[in-house]
This record gives structure tokens, sequence and C-alpha cells, in this order.
């Protein structure tokens, strides 16, 4: 008969050593599942529209639109203070406010069943937003994310969500992805700025929120916006991605832009040239917008200069991939002390160097 000659220590050994790698694998598991980015959210053909809407789109005030605009079920009439004037073929209107066309449920044939398409794209896009499970962050910050970074993945309140004057900071790269399911309403208090940090795209930011959405005076927003409920825009506020309500939007002299979409950086998306854009609103107090796009990846400098010559912000120091930008400046932060004047701003991007001149009146 056979003894058994196995060491016991040996033994012990090597079950504490599967014991462990065990451990290990149930903490190493959660940490990989938060890392990862969610899929974008598809927005079919409402993705062609900064503003959609089916009750109503108004505006008081200068509102400068770089996008088209849609409403359905709702007519025409439901646009207001934008003065519309009508197209020749009626499948579409312009408007000065806006840098694109206008679309309505009752214009010419294809635009009815366009917008009806439009629209439907629209709810299944907020519906697959809502119903993303497994959350990366639950009730993060019990809603309130002020002053906070955000990684990218998928966040989830049974509340409602609150940006106050200090801001928000979404940090990622250009292929990372976040939706922010909110139950209740998102309000983005006074001059608060959403920043895009590491490379991060508008067009991978997206808030689906179930109540009303409220941005307040002067706010720099960033992302896509899919609202069950009415989503208002105070004045001077900003939104660098689009308006999708399944109610009515409501602006009052504002700047919104569609996104740019440079994570597919080989197609027509891509920009062909480098460009500075003039800055909006200009003249400002307190804030404004400068837009640039980059023909290829480039270190990129953007600084702010004053009549002397004296650099007085930097906005951005680092190296971008290939697209269009869209910057905050605000000429209210305290440790920059500027006066009313005239001032310029300057990229340098590779060999690309340009400068232009905008004017804070306070």
């Amino acid at each position: 008969m056979k003894t058994n000659t196995k060491d016991p220590t040996i033994i012990t050994i090597r079950w504490n050593n599967f014991f462990l790698l065990i451990l290990m694998i149930a903490l190493i598991l959660p940490i990989v599942a938060m890392s990862q980015s969610p899929s974008p959210v598809n927005l079919g053909t409402a993705g062609n529209f900064v503003i959609l809407s089916k009750t109503g789109i108004s505006s008081t005030g200068t509102t400068n639109i770089t996008g088209d605009i849609g409403i359905s079920p709702a007519a025409a009439s439901f646009i207001t203070g934008f003065g519309l004037i009508a197209d020749p073929s009626n499948v579409f209107s312009r408007s000065s406010l806006v840098t694109g066309k206008l679309y309505a449920s009752d214009y010419a044939t294809p635009t009815p069943a366009n917008m009806t398409t439009a629209i439907g794209d629209m709810q299944t896009a907020y519906t697959n937003a809502a119903t993303r499970t497994l959350p990366n962050f639950s009730e993060l910050y019990t809603g309130d994310v002020t002053g906070k970074t955000l990684t990218p993945g998928l966040y989830k309140w049974s509340t409602n969500v609150l940006v106050s004057s200090g801001g928000v900071t979404i940090s990622g790269t250009a292929k990372d992805v976040w939706i922010f399911q909110v139950a209740g309403t998102l309000i983005v208090g006074n001059g608060a700025i959403v920043s895009l940090s590491g490379g991060a795209l508008a067009s991978n930011v997206f808030w689906q929120v179930a109540g009303q959405v409220s941005l307040g005076t002067t706010v720099a927003m960033q992302g896509i916006i899919l609202g069950q409920t009415g989503i208002s825009m105070n004045t001077g506020a900003s939104l660098n991605g689009r308006a999708l309500s399944q109610t009515a939007v409501t602006l009052a002299a504002n700047s919104l832009y569609a996104p740019a979409n440079i994570t597919a950086v080989k197609n027509s998306l891509t920009p062909q040239k480098f460009i500075l854009l003039q800055n909006y609103p200009n003249p400002f107090n307190p804030s404004t917008r400068i837009q640039y796009s980059l023909e290829k990846a480039s270190q990129v400098s953007l600084k702010v200069y004053n009549l002397l010559g004296q650099e007085v912000a930097t906005l951005v120091n680092s190296r971008q991939e290939a697209g269009s930008y869209n910057m905050a400046f605000d000429a209210s932060n305290g440790i920059l002390g500027l006066s009313s004047g005239v001032y310029f701003y300057r990229i340098e991007a590779g060999s690309f160097i340009s400068t232009k001149k905008f004017v804070l009146l306070k």
C-alpha cells in the first residue's frame, strides 16, 4: 500500500495561491468593467438636426444657430422668433438667425415624411439611452457634479442633476463615450462651463433627461441632449451639441452649433485645412466661444493677449487630433482680472498661425 508522500505545506501553499488568484480576479473585473466606455447612441436621421422638437421652437434676442432645425408633428407656425423666409420649393425655409435650413411637418414633399422619420429616430435614441443597463456609476455625488471630473462610462441618477457655476469636466479620449441617465431634471446653473479635456468629443456625450433641461445664463454646454420634456436656454447660453426634445425648445439669445464628429478622421467630416473662426458672441460679456479646425494632428497653442501683447490666458496647450474644436473663454474668471477693452486670441498649430481680435464689454 502506497503512502501519501505529498508535503502538506506544499498543498497549503497551492490552495493559498489558488484563492489569491480568485481574489485578484474578483478585484480586477469591476475595475475593468468601470473602465469600459459604452457604445454611442445611434441618433439616426435625428442626428441631421442641431434642434429637433415635436411641439415648438421659440427664440428671443439675437440667437445664432449653425445647423438644421426641424419640427414635427407641429407646423412651421410653431417656430417663432426666427422670421422664417420660405424657399421657393416650400421644402424648407431659412432665417437670418440660422446657418442652415428649417424644416416643418407642413412643408412640401419629402419634408413631412423625413420629419416623421427624424422624430421617430429621436424617440428611439432616447429609449436606447434610457434603457442601457449595468451603469458604471449610480447616484454619483447624489446628483451634484459641480467641480467634478467625469470619466467615460454610463451614469445613472434617479434624482435631479445639478451643475452649478463651478462647472464640470468631461475627461477622456476622442474614442470614449459618456451616457448620463437623468430621471429628474438637469439644471446647469448660471455661468457654468461644461469642459471637455483629453480629446473628448461633444458628439460622444449624451444627456438623456426625463425631466426639464434648464441651461442658465452664459452657460457653455457640451453634448447631445435627449430630452423627454422641454429644453430651455437662458440668455447667452451656448450649446456645442444638439437639442433634441420630445416637447419644446426655448431659446434666448443663444449660440448653438452641431458638434464635429472627429472620430471618423478619414471621412468627409475631416477639415480640409486649418481654420481659426471669429469668436461668438463678439463683443462679449463675460464669456465667448472660439472655434477652430485642424487639418491634421498638431501641437496646438491657443492663447489670449492684451493690447500690449501680454499673455493673459492659455486656453489650449496640447497635442490635438484632426477635427473641429470649440473652446470657451470666460473673462469673469477672478484670476484673470480683465477689464473692458480689445484683446486678441492667437492659435499656433504646426506651421499654421492665425490671430483675431475680440472685444470685452463689461
